[in-house]
């Protein structure tokens, strides 16, 4: 859906409704949110399966990814569309080219906190669980290759 939106979202601002590019860069910018919220929900996955291997059974555990992945991104543009509907709107890069037109949000600040800001937050969340998954994996190996080593003596 973010590509689709993405694709389309410079034609529609072509039709100058306000509402309609107001909708498209709501759209864009969850679609935004949920896709990063889900690689983010990946690698909690990644960690709970390779560093929490034994009991780790979580009751309903795809409905809580599917909340969080799908409700996360939903409460960040609904606090943004409280705050002013019209931080979302029509943008352009030069006036020369009228193809340059998308819907997007048009305040630096909130693109600052509600698009960079939650980025950055995943990739530090992803990064902590990377290094997490690679210590394990290679504590994993370092105690098989003793092991192996105590056994071939």
């Amino acid at each position: 859906m973010l590509n689709m939106v993405f694709l389309t979202d410079s034609w529609l601002s072509s039709f100058n409704q306000p509402a309609l590019c107001i909708t498209v860069a709501v759209l864009l910018h969850y679609f935004l949110l949920a896709a990063f919220t889900w690689m983010c929900l990946e690698s909690v996955h990644l960690y709970l399966t390779l560093v929490k291997v034994f009991n780790v059974y979580v009751p309903k555990y795809i409905l809580k990814c599917c909340i969080a992945g799908w409700g996360i991104p939903a409460i960040v543009i609904t606090i943004v569309l409280i705050i002013n509907k019209d931080f979302y709107g029509n943008g352009s890069h030069s006036e020369s080219n009228p193809f340059s037109n998308f819907c997007w949000i048009q305040e630096n600040i909130v693109f600052y906190t509600s698009v960079v800001a939650y980025i950055f937050l995943i990739f530090l969340m992803n990064t902590a669980m990377f290094v997490t998954v690679l210590l394990q994996i290679h504590s994993v190996k370092s105690r098989t290759q003793e092991r192996s080593t105590f056994w071939k003596r």
